[in-house]
């Protein structure tokens, strides 16, 4: 009979079928609003800070998830209701462009013609230096390489690389031929005086 009470604990469930249905659907929703809220730069990068919310966020909402209910059924029931939610969501969003951008929000331009928007930085909490830290995964040097950069709503950076004008490019080339002319006449020089 031992084992029939080890059974009973691991799969008869402590709460009715449509609770454990309804509360992670109900802490699902009520996560994607509050990180919509709380901003892109959550999803962006993980500093410490970051990191010990995320992780207490998912132990915090753990019990409203599964209530008092610590049966494997329950759990299983838990899960499959989460990621049937999300399934639905992402669906819903694939099919409305509107939803999308009203869940996700729309992208922060945080640099533009190689100057930061610092309006931009302080609207999605980030300073210079994580800037300019994202600027160099990317590969750049610095601010003054980069023409474009943005934080999309799913927490990526798109950066661009400055291009100059055509007219600098020009510019740049006129003054490399001269330089070249330059050290032309520069060579020719000793060979007329020597004549």
């Amino acid at each position: 009979m031992p084992h029939s009470a080890t059974f009973n604990d691991m799969f008869q469930m402590q709460l009715p079928l449509l609770e454990k249905l309804l509360r992670p659907a109900i802490v699902y929703l009520a996560l994607v609003v509050l990180l919509r809220i709380f901003g892109k730069r959550e999803l962006a990068q993980l500093n410490p800070f970051d990191l010990v919310v995320l992780l207490s966020l998912s132990n915090t909402v753990q019990n409203a998830i599964i209530g008092n209910d610590n049966s494997v059924s329950g759990g299983i029931i838990g899960a499959v209701s989460l990621l049937a939610v999300n399934w639905l969501v992402v669906r819903l969003l694939f099919r409305s462009p509107r939803l999308t951008r009203m869940f996700e929000g729309r992208s922060s331009v945080l640099i533009l013609n190689g100057q930061i928007d610092k309006k931009a930085l302080q609207r999605e909490s980030l300073t210079q230096v994580e800037l300019l830290d994202v600027i160099h995964k990317q590969g750049f040097d610095g601010i003054h390489n980069v023409q474009h950069c943005e934080l999309q709503p799913n927490g990526t950076f798109y950066v661009e690389p400055y291009e100059p004008s055509a007219a600098d490019k020009q510019h740049e080339e006129l003054l490399a031929r001269l330089d070249a002319l330059q050290s032309q006449v520069a060579a020719l020089r000793p060979q007329s005086a020597g004549d």
